[in-house]
């Protein structure tokens, strides 16, 4: 077989070559495709040895209520109405401090499970599955706007644009399925941060998040517009004079990504349609995550694409809740999270369900996070909201190489400060990164001069949540 000659580049030649059946010929797209890997997705070992493979990541947006949901505190109850002062350099000269009053929780706790561990009447299809969990109720961030806590949680930078934590993951590990996105984003509307949430940055760029918004048309562009024979020689052919263009420069990466892109494409439209068919699936299935019951419906039906997604080899799967109408920035009245609960509670708890009946939980790491609490007190004891508050909210852990049920860390007794093994956002990346077998240290990237990584010069793996 003659392959063409890298010195024939001219348009003349190269159609000459595909005319003669050298560039067309079976089996030459998938030799081609296989040539290099410059664009970094073939499936690659961790650094070490590590039981998740793969990763779920459950975000709320907009700020659940730590003290309402997962941190039990007698004394919030015991203390209501009670003034408190906050001298903290965070507060001082900053409107609405001034005379604040302590606020109970609005929902009952109770011990749940083997473990005991107290939950909420919030959210009890998530309790239901504690005792695969580790709860860590001692997390803090460093922003309390929302922009920038999401931007936070998801990339460890809360003032600029960086690669997202799926970003890296598919940038360290590959993916295990080429027709699919390694790093797939759930979301039916925009958290806060926008598109920032998952995009790669200065990561080569098939490492960005593809949305999925649920519904009919689930992805822009997936339906296919010329027949499948027909697009197959159209991407061996400029395979082929990609691989010319890019075997004499040594950096082509905004190319490989654009090439990339092409042949991912090409897969989806066969494998994202059977991937989000739901119609395979039993009713009991369905019924589990709660696509029976309207208001369960939208979320439940990506909480069960997800465990698909995940069947199927994608790397990262995030999941984005903001509600359908509005999230959970619930200043102006609590019931607001009674609403979203309904919503979410039993499609995650389903989630978690189904991935551990199905042997999927052994290798699949759970991750479920807000971007920060809300306070435990307002400016009167009887204003129905709460505020934003980051410094102490709650997040756990589930699956691969996670001790299940346990509590881990603590806050004070009004559950207004991280006072026992906090764990700041660096940290919970470090943590979820180490539990994929990857050194948050040692995963980086030269850019501008620097080598980054996701928790920039921070970060501390909390080891008491590792099985």
């Amino acid at each position: 077989m003659r392959h063409p000659n890298p010195e024939d580049r001219s348009r003349r030649g190269f159609v000459g070559s595909c005319l003669g059946g050298s560039l067309l010929a079976s089996g030459l797209a998938s030799e081609l495709l296989a040539a290099t890997d410059r664009d970094g997705l073939s499936p690659r070992s961790s650094r070490f040895p590590a039981k998740a493979k793969k990763v779920i990541f459950v975000f709320f947006s907009g700020g659940v209520s730590h003290v309402d949901a997962f941190d039990p505190k007698p004394a919030l109850s015991r203390d209501h109405g009670k003034q408190v002062t906050l001298d903290h350099p965070e507060t001082r000269g900053r409107g609405g401090y001034e005379k604040l009053f302590l606020k109970r929780p609005g929902w009952e706790f109770k011990p749940r499970g083997r473990s005991g561990i107290e939950i909420s009447d919030m959210f009890p299809h998530i309790a239901s599955q504690i005792d695969q969990c580790a709860l860590i109720r001692s997390m803090h961030t460093s922003h309390s706007n929302h922009f920038n806590a999401t931007l936070g949680m998801h990339t460890g930078s809360f003032a600029f644009s960086r690669p997202s934590i799926g970003s890296w993951v598919s940038f360290a590990l590959g993916t295990n399925n080429s027709d699919l996105p390694s790093f797939l984003v759930l979301a039916p509307n925009m958290p806060y941060a926008g598109t920032q949430v998952w995009a790669s940055d200065f990561l080569p760029g098939a490492h960005q998040g593809t949305r999925v918004v649920g519904g009919a048309d689930s992805v822009a562009n997936l339906k296919a517009r010329l027949p499948i024979e027909q697009q197959r020689k159209e991407l061996e052919a400029l395979a082929a004079i990609n691989s010319i263009h890019g075997s004499t420069r040594p950096d082509a990466s905004f190319l490989d990504a654009r090439s990339r892109s092409f042949r991912t494409a090409f897969g989806m439209e066969s494998a994202m349609p059977e991937a989000m068919n739901l119609a395979t699936e039993t009713e009991e299935t369905k019924s589990l995550y709660g696509i029976n019951r309207p208001e369960c419906r939208t979320f439940g039906e990506l909480c069960l694409t997800a465990r698909r997604m995940v069947e199927r080899g994608v790397r990262f799967v995030e999941l984005i809740h903001t509600g359908s109408s509005g999230n959970w920035d619930s200043h102006g009245n609590m019931a607001d999270h009674t609403r979203l609960a309904a919503q979410s509670d039993q499609p995650v708890g389903g989630l978690i369900a189904d991935l551990a009946r199905r042997g999927l939980l052994d290798e699949t790491l759970v991750v479920w996070t807000t971007e920060f609490g809300r306070t435990p007190f307002n400016n009167r004891a009887d204003n129905p909201g709460r505020e934003h508050h980051n410094w102490a909210f709650s997040s756990f852990l589930a699956g691969a190489g996670v001790k299940p049920g346990i509590v881990h860390g603590a806050t004070d007794e009004h559950g207004i400060r991280a006072v026992e093994k906090a764990v700041h956002v660096h940290d919970f990346h470090a943590t979820i990164l180490h539990l994929m077998g990857l050194d948050h240290e040692k995963l980086t990237y030269r850019h501008a001069g620097r080598d980054y990584r996701l928790t920039d010069v921070h970060g501390t793996v909390a080891r008491e949540v590792l099985a």
